[in-house]
């Protein structure tokens, strides 16, 4: 997975995602990642995110993980602006008869057509950030899609992540452009803008920061600069009244080393960063030849089971360059230039002070180093220090952890998500492990969560606060009366609730909610954060006026059988009765509950000065801001977003469902292009992208996730590209994988898979949009696996496929994958009949692989694609295999997409829109599953009844048709 940068929820930035605590505590699918603490987050339209975490309890810390839009990756992780990307000028290689030369097709990169290109090549949009007073907003300007150039930079690999020697970061890493402040008026509506200067033109911007007072601003800078000369990360700060920003640092010699942490503010005025030791020289020089063999032994006959983690260290030399790039040496550093090194120069990870600024949460890794697992296991150390850098106490220090169990809610042993209560000036909080952190042991309490002061009385032991019997998952602190804890076990989806008294021992915790995480309709909400002074964020709570009780908010999704209706419920959190103070319209428009504007001031908040930001979408209109203030719920629109594809803006979108073959209920996106008539036009070439799920219930796997009323994001490689292209699209259609009570989901994997498939292709022939002979399957990592097994063993659906980054064949992947986690040896059956590899030899329809060179996702190897084409080529199959230089497992650069895009819609229009034949015409009676007898029938009448089918469907063969639902494993 790329890696996203971090920023800190001191200041208030907004994806469009809600500020509430965790739903609890997590949801399953990506797609459905529902994270909502005070966090720095990047507003942007869409509605798809996700998040790079470091525990669930760091939801309620004081720091917090960017969140990105997955269908932003490309343009948030990497490189230039699209004019710097250099492709081909042609939109297709075609020889002067009209025919393809073959000869070009395997030369240089493409581009797709011009109704694809512009879409993908529009401006993005900036990010917004919120100051801590809700007073400005800061417009965090992107830039387009980076150029190849950029990729191809050398990295590291080390440890399971990737390294840019040069800037001494991350590598790919994302960055801003410029940096425009508006002031917030009080009507709502926004001031000129001021833009940030004093920085080099063509300064790349990272973990752009507020103060806690909103006074000042910090980020980072690099500028590239001429060959052999250093480009790394420097620190600056800007005036946020003047907008004049200066280097943190007078000495031009010390640099941000970014790999883990980077800089938080510790106070108004100071910051704690992460630098490059001055004493540092150059990195260490790789031996000609080694010093002798490379070995791993396991003669203690140790049970160390490990998925397939990739770019991990090799040798000697991998350990010491490791050490080389991520030590750190921690300066505290004023804006009025004080400069003072704190503690030894170590390989820190994460720096957390105290909510009070008195103390510092400092963690580290040190050796032994493993070579198979990465950095996230090395041992750990977490101390504590005073502020200015002196020694209070050790926490604890974790050895190795090769050997965590592959199960399901199985974890480190020891102390683990350590942090800092919210609402108290300086309490450490933690949870401890009572199974040796494997899922598998029984026992109870499974998990104890324990809070101590940062330095507590002599012989004082830690407290108990609370014991739960499932995975711990979270807290949302409030106060000495209220705190909620979160737990959950992924075998069950069961998911709880607590109310516990933190400061009460005479208050016993009591549940608040007991439910599965796949119940999407019985989800109650999650609670509404606010900010405190010290810039951590904890439940707020409500009064109203001549009510003595006191009553939190519960922001909603609000699923129901016609789609999510978003709500926000005034709760009683002593009698469990709730009132609705707002919710989403939902027959135009799509509306949410961002975050709560109105919480600068400590204590209890007043329901009639109560003000929310809100999102606002429909399916044409792109994704707005508003402001809204009780009592009278007046909305003031703060933003102005132009649409990013305006030829598209009157597509057509229509949430469907309908039935699989065994009952269970499965819902689909259907899009149509805009203008399209059924009755005028005919059925459609048909393009379905989706990715399976896995459930433990019928009646959850058939509820309706998402709304009618969402804006169709589209990002750089979404098939709803292909509305341009005049082709239905049916998006994310369920394919659920059932397994019910102690069944194992993936034991009827590809009969449910078929069953889903089946269901799907039959909805959309009956409803006259999709034509029977041109019906197309693509998806991406788990979507792409799904796909090569339905041209395996659903030929007489589809008449070609496109698979990008997946894993075909399970017995690379021995110790687990997505969310198996039997072993190879202990599911060998489910293993083969799942791995589309073993059945290549059945795959009679056209294939597209496509994969990036750089892979570094675990269980998805370039070499599954290879060896899958191998396979195919090796039977005679239609196949082709793209293999993207430098690209990871989603695809960045500009050149990269662009060709991506070009041989996907050359793939389509070859073997799709130009696809004459039946169907079913290559299908081997012999080869076809016992799942999908009776289809073709069905199918056959399906496309009777909607007029489409064989060749009286002659429009297809004469019309010329002219020429952002990203998957994530």
């Amino acid at each position: 997975m790329m890696r996203l940068n971090k920023v800190y929820h001191r200041s208030l930035s907004l994806l469009a995602l809600s500020v509430s605590a965790p739903s609890p505590p997590f949801s399953f699918s990506p797609s459905s990642l529902s994270l909502s603490p005070p966090a720095f987050l990047a507003l942007r339209p869409g509605r798809s995110a996700f998040a790079s975490l470091k525990t669930a309890s760091t939801m309620t810390s004081s720091r917090f993980t960017n969140l990105v839009p997955i269908n932003a990756l490309a343009c948030e992780e990497n490189g230039e602006g699209a004019s710097n990307g250099a492709v081909s000028s042609s939109s297709s290689n075609t020889a002067p008869n009209g025919n393809e030369d073959e000869s070009t097709l395997g030369v240089g990169y493409c581009l797709p057509p011009p109704e694809i290109k512009d879409i993908v090549d529009a401006p993005p949009l900036p990010a917004l950030s919120f100051s801590p007073h809700r007073d400005k907003i800061l417009f965090l300007k992107r830039r387009a899609l980076p150029p190849l150039a950029e990729l191809a930079r050398p990295e590291e690999k080390l440890a399971g992540i990737r390294i840019d020697g040069r800037y001494n970061t991350r590598s790919r890493m994302s960055f801003y452009t410029g940096i425009g402040i508006h002031q917030l008026m009080p009507d709502g509506t926004l001031g000129p803008e001021k833009e940030v200067h004093g920085y080099p033109d063509g300064a790349k911007i990272n973990f752009v920061t507020w103060s806690l007072n909103g006074q000042h601003l910090a980020f980072s800078i690099r500028v590239d600069e001429e060959e052999n000369t250093s480009s790394k990360l420097r620190v600056w700060v800007a005036d946020v009244e003047t907008g004049n920003a200066r280097p943190l640092f007078q000495s031009p010699n010390i640099y941000l080393n970014a790999v883990f942490d980077n800089f938080v503010w510790v106070n108004n005025s100071t910051l704690l960063v992460s630098t490059i030791p001055l004493s540092r020289g150059g990195p260490p020089s790789k031996p000609l030849v080694p010093a002798g063999p490379k070995i791993q032994s396991n003669e203690q006959k140790n049970v160390i089971q490990v998925r397939t983690f990739q770019d991990l260290l090799k040798d000697e030399y991998d350990e010491d360059l490791f050490d080389y790039y991520t030590t750190t040496q921690l300066v505290l550093a004023s804006v009025d230039g004080t400069v003072k090194e704190i503690g030894p120069p170590a390989v820190y990870t994460s720096m957390d002070p105290s909510p009070d600024g008195k103390y510092l949460l400092i963690s580290s890794i040190h050796r032994p180093y493993s070579f198979i697992v990465p950095c996230g296991r090395f041992p750990k150390k977490v101390d504590l220090w005073t502020t200015d850098g002196k020694f209070v106490r050790e926490l604890c220090d974790l050895p190795l952890a090769e050997d965590i169990p592959i199960a399901s809610n199985s974890v480190r042993k020891g102390m683990r998500s350590i942090n800092w209560r919210a609402d108290k000036p300086s309490t450490l909080y933690w949870v401890e492990t009572q199974d040796g952190g494997d899922a598998k042991v029984e026992v109870s309490p499974r998990d104890i969560v324990y809070t101590q002061p940062a330095e507590p009385l002599e012989g004082e032991q830690p407290a108990i606060l609370h014991q739960l019997d499932l995975r711990y998952g979270g807290i949302s602190w409030c106060d000495d009366l209220l705190a909620l804890v979160y737990e959950s076990w992924y075998k069950t989806r069961r998911v709880r609730t607590w109310v516990v008294s933190p400061g009460s021992e005479d208050s016993s915790p009591h549940i608040l909610f007991d439910r599965s995480s796949e119940d999407v309709y019985s989800d109650p909400g999650s609670p509404m954060l606010r900010r405190t002074p010290n810039g951590t964020y904890v439940i707020a709570k409500i009064s109203k006026e001549n009510d003595g009780s006191t009553y939190i908010l519960l922001n909603g999704s609000g699923a129901t059988p016609e789609g999510n209706i978003p709500f926000l419920d005034l709760f009683d959190i002593n009698t469990g009765n709730k009132e609705r103070i707002w919710q989403s319209d939902k027959e135009k428009y799509y509306e949410t509950v961002v975050a709560l504007m109105s919480d600068q001031k400590e204590g209890d908040m007043c329901l009639d000065q109560l003000k929310i930001l809100t999102s606002k979408e429909s399916k044409t209109e792109n994704t707005q801001y508003y402001i809204l203030i009780w009592p009278h719920k007046q909305a003031c629109q703060i933003t102005n977003f132009p649409h990013p594809y305006p030829q598209l803006a009157s597509l057509q979108k229509e949430m469907i469902r309908y039935q699989r073959k065994d009952g269970v209920q499965l819902t689909a996106t259907l899009y149509l292009p805009p203008g399209y008539d059924p009755s005028k036009d005919g059925p459609l070439p048909c393009l379905i992208w989706s990715y399976p799920g896995e459930f433990k219930s019928k009646d959850a796997a058939g509820q309706v996730r998402g709304s009618p009323n969402e804006f169709a994001g589209i990002g750089p490689t979404s098939a709803l590209l292909w509305l341009a292209r005049r082709f239905a699209i049916l998006s994310g259609p369920t394919i659920p994988i059932i397994g019910e009570g102690k069944e194992e989901a993936n034991d009827r994997y590809v009969e449910q898979l078929v069953a889903s498939a089946e269901a799907a292709v039959q909805e959309v022939i009956q409803r006259g949009v999709a034509h029977p002979n041109k019906i197309s399957v693509g998806g991406h990592s788990y979507g792409a696996f799904m796909t090569a097994n339905l041209l395996a063993h659903a030929p007489h659906l589809f008449c070609c496929g496109i698979a990008r980054s997946g894993a075909y064949n399970r017995t690379l992947t021995p110790f687990g994958f997505q969310n198996e986690d039997r072993t190879l040896w202990e599911a060998t059956t489910t293993y083969v009949e799942m791995s589309p590899f073993m059945s290549a030899n059945r795959i009679k329809k056209p294939i597209l692989l496509i994969h990036g060179e750089e892979d570094n996702n675990p269980g998805t190897l370039t070499m599954q694609s290879d060896r899958f084409f191998n396979a195919l080529k090796g039977h005679g199959a239609l196949c082709r295999l793209v293999i993207l230089p430098f690209e990871s497992h989603g695809y960045a650069s500009r050149e990269s997409i662009m060709h991506v895009l070009w041989e996907t819609d050359r793939w389509l229009q070859k073997y799709c829109v130009s696809n004459n034949s039946d169907v079913n015409a290559d299908v081997d009676p012999t080869s076809k599953d016992d799942s999908s007898k009776g289809a073709t029938d069905s199918k056959s009448e399906a496309a009777a009844a909607s007029g489409g089918g064989g060749p009286e469907a002659s429009h297809f063969e004469c019309e010329e048709l002219h020429p952002r639902s990203s998957l994530w494993w």
